[in-house]
């Protein structure tokens, strides 16, 4: 999905990646990130949010919920993470980042709410009322109040299979009515998923039902005399989106895709952020007339279509993929011809590192000409 793009923007990546790989120096069923670029992406998109009043969480489970990349975007001055789940959130715990958004979009586990609420997460996102009272106890034990924001959902909204979550416009009134009873908990916002999506026949991002949504939510708090200090309006957050968002007044953006260059925009636009990460693997064995080289890392939603198949970049042939059908392990993907068994393979693709068993390589000098690997993880953040 992104090979080409790499290859105009970034050929580096791609001659970088090979090398390593044919020194023994990176295994088959790694993602090799291109650090120097990734930061650069990351600048251009923290500039255009403080043009527009917007603070930004990083999302980094496409990324393997990796530290390293946290602590470089903590010191740029990102706020801090948004963690898609309560395993993301340990990773950030462990190593002392900034945790801005807990909670959205899965709600922590009662056994690790005092921990959560001690940490001193910015905001909790909450979608029962359950989870609201266990959290106002925990906040009680703490001494403190916590913030919330809620998850809305509208009579049109998107909703994802195995995301179903929300508090219904017309349940506020009631909701509104049990959080005001309780002494440690503060409604201070508002969110949902996915606010903006990239529109394949015009080719651009725009707002969804969901984003109409939020200030439907927002008035409806309002009238009850709540603060709204956050419009939280995540999903594909890129320069080009937070251009989008401002006007709005959103308040919050969660870069995860736009941080490597790899929303759906970015595979068929020319925009501020560069594709920075390429999958690496090698030709296992040829049989009936394909190749196969090892999997690990595949993401039904990648939409790989082609791979480059070589020993030198300059020199690589560009070859067909079949990936695993959706109901099989990707223990290998299928290429539409034959190659040489231990052939370097290089493909770019939409990824979810966090749901793979991949290898994470970051590298840092490619384009001062002196590659160094910085930092080998495994597909959970785990330094290796």
């Amino acid at each position: 999905m992104f090979l080409e793009k790499i290859a105009e923007t970034n050929p580096e990546l791609l001659e970088t990646a090979t090398q390593l790989h044919q020194a023994g120096m990176i295994l088959p069923d790694t993602y090799v990130i291109d650090m120097d670029m990734l930061l650069e992406n990351a600048k251009k998109i923290l500039n255009e949010a403080k043009k527009q009043n917007i603070h930004l969480y990083f999302m980094l489970k496409q990324l393997g919920r990796n530290p390293y990349i946290a602590k470089k975007l903590v010191e740029l001055g990102y706020d801090g993470a948004v963690v898609v789940d309560f395993k993301e959130a340990q990773v950030m715990m462990k190593h002392d980042i900034p945790i801005s958004n807990v909670g959205h979009l899965v709600q922590p586990p009662k056994a690790m709410l005092q921990a959560l609420v001690n940490y001193h997460c910015t905001y909790f996102t909450v979608f029962s009322l359950e989870k609201i009272k266990d959290i106002n106890e925990c906040a009680k034990k703490a001494g403190i109040v916590q913030k919330l924001l809620i998850k809305v959902v509208g009579e049109n909204d998107m909703i994802y299979s195995g995301q179903t979550a929300g508090f219904h416009l017309n349940e506020l009134d009631e909701l509104i009515k049990e959080v005001k009873a309780l002494d440690h908990v503060k409604i201070r916002g508002v969110t949902s998923f996915p606010c903006f999506l990239y529109d394949e026949k015009e080719e651009s991002i725009h707002p969804t039902p969901n984003f109409e949504t939020l200030y439907k939510a927002k008035e409806i708090l309002s009238s009850h005399g709540i603060e709204i200090e956050n419009i939280n309006a995540p999903s594909t957050t890129s320069v080009e989106t937070l251009k989008q968002m401002g006007p709005y007044h959103v308040t919050s953006g969660e870069p995860g895709h736009g941080l490597s260059g790899t929303t759906p925009l970015h595979a068929y636009r020319a925009c501020d952020e560069k594709p920075c990460v390429v999958y690496v693997s090698e030709i296992s064995h040829n049989f009936e007339g394909n190749a196969y080289c090892y999997g690990g890392g595949f993401y039904r939603r990648s939409h790989v279509k082609h791979a480059l198949v070589g020993t030198k970049y300059t020199q690589m042939k560009e070859v067909e993929v079949t990936p695993p059908t959706l109901e099989s392990i990707d223990y290998y993907f299928g290429l539409n011809e034959i190659c040489n068994v231990n052939d370097t393979v290089l493909m770019a693709f939409r990824f979810q590192i966090f749901v793979t068993r991949s290898n994470v390589c970051l590298i840092e000098g490619i384009h001062q000409g002196s590659p160094k690997i910085v930092g080998m993880y495994t597909s959970q953040g785990e330094v290796l």
